[in-house]
C-alpha cells in the first residue's frame, strides 16, 4: 500500500508542473501597449464627469516576442484590437455593469492564415471580455517601435504613441482609478500623445491625444 500511495503522489507531483503551462502549444510573451479616450489616472471630478460620457473606445496591441499559441509559432508578429463600447470600458472597476463592446482586429499581414487565427484567439482569451464580438477582422503592415521613452504603433486606420512616463501630480486628488483592459504583467502608465482611430467598422471614430490614459507592460500567456 505504501508502495502505491507514494507512485500516486510521485505522479501527481510530475502533473502539476505540465498543468501549469497551460493548454499545450501556448507559451507565449511579449510587449503590450493600450490607450483609451479617458484618463486613467486623474482627479475624482474628472473621472466621474468622463465615467458617464467618454472612454467608450481603446485600442489594445500585443506584439509578440517570442512562443506559441495553440501550437502556432507567432514569434515577431503583432495583433491590434480597435474597442468601442456602449459606455466606459472601465466602468465595471467603479461598481457598473461591464461595457458591451465590438471590435475591429488588425492582424499583421506577414501572418499566414494559421497566424492568424492564433492571434485572434490570443486576443480574445486574454482581453478580460473586451474582444468578444468581432465585427471586422483585417490584415494591415503593423509597426510597433519601442524604445527607452516611448512606444509607437501605426497600423491601417490607427496611429497610437504612448511616452513611457506620466504626471503623478496629486492636486485635486488625482489618483490612479482604473488597470490595464487585457491580461498584462508589470504594467505602468503612460501619457498617450496620439490616440487615433479612421476606421469604418465600428460606427464611430477617435482622435484623443494629450491624455495620461494608456498603459504599456509583458505579458506571458
Amino acid at each position: 500500500m505504501k508502495h502505491v500511495v507514494a507512485a500516486t503522489m510521485m505522479a501527481a507531483l510530475m502533473a502539476a508542473p505540465l498543468a501549469a503551462r497551460g493548454p499545450a502549444g501556448t507559451s507565449i510573451s511579449g510587449s503590450y501597449v493600450e490607450a483609451r479616450t479617458a484618463e486613467v489616472f486623474t482627479g475624482g471630478c474628472i473621472m466621474n464627469g468622463e465615467a458617464a460620457t467618454t472612454g467608450r473606445e481603446a485600442l489594445l496591441v500585443w506584439k509578440v516576442d517570442r512562443g506559441s499559441f495553440e501550437g502556432v509559432p507567432l514569434n515577431g508578429l503583432a495583433v491590434i484590437a480597435a474597442i468601442a463600447g456602449d459606455q466606459n470600458l472601465g466602468i465595471r472597476e467603479i461598481g457598473g455593469a461591464a461595457a458591451e463592446t465590438r471590435a475591429a482586429i488588425f492582424v499583421d499581414e506577414r501572418a499566414t492564415p494559421a497566424q492568424r487565427s492564433a492571434l485572434v484567439a490570443m486576443a480574445k482569451q486574454h482581453s478580460n471580455g473586451m474582444v468578444s464580438k468581432v465585427v471586422e477582422m483585417s490584415t494591415s503592415p503593423i509597426q510597433f517601435a519601442d524604445d527607452a521613452n516611448a512606444i509607437r504603433v501605426a497600423a491601417k486606420s490607427l496611429r497610437l504613441t504612448v511616452a513611457k512616463e506620466i504626471d503623478h501630480d496629486p492636486s485635486c486628488g488625482a489618483r490612479q482609478w482604473f488597470h490595464p483592459l487585457a491580461e498584462v504583467a508589470n504594467s505602468a502608465m503612460g501619457t498617450t500623445s496620439e490616440n487615433a482611430f479612421s476606421g469604418t467598422a465600428l460606427g464611430t471614430k477617435w482622435s484623443d491625444p494629450n491624455k495620461r490614459s494608456s498603459f504599456f507592460g509583458t505579458f506571458s500567456y
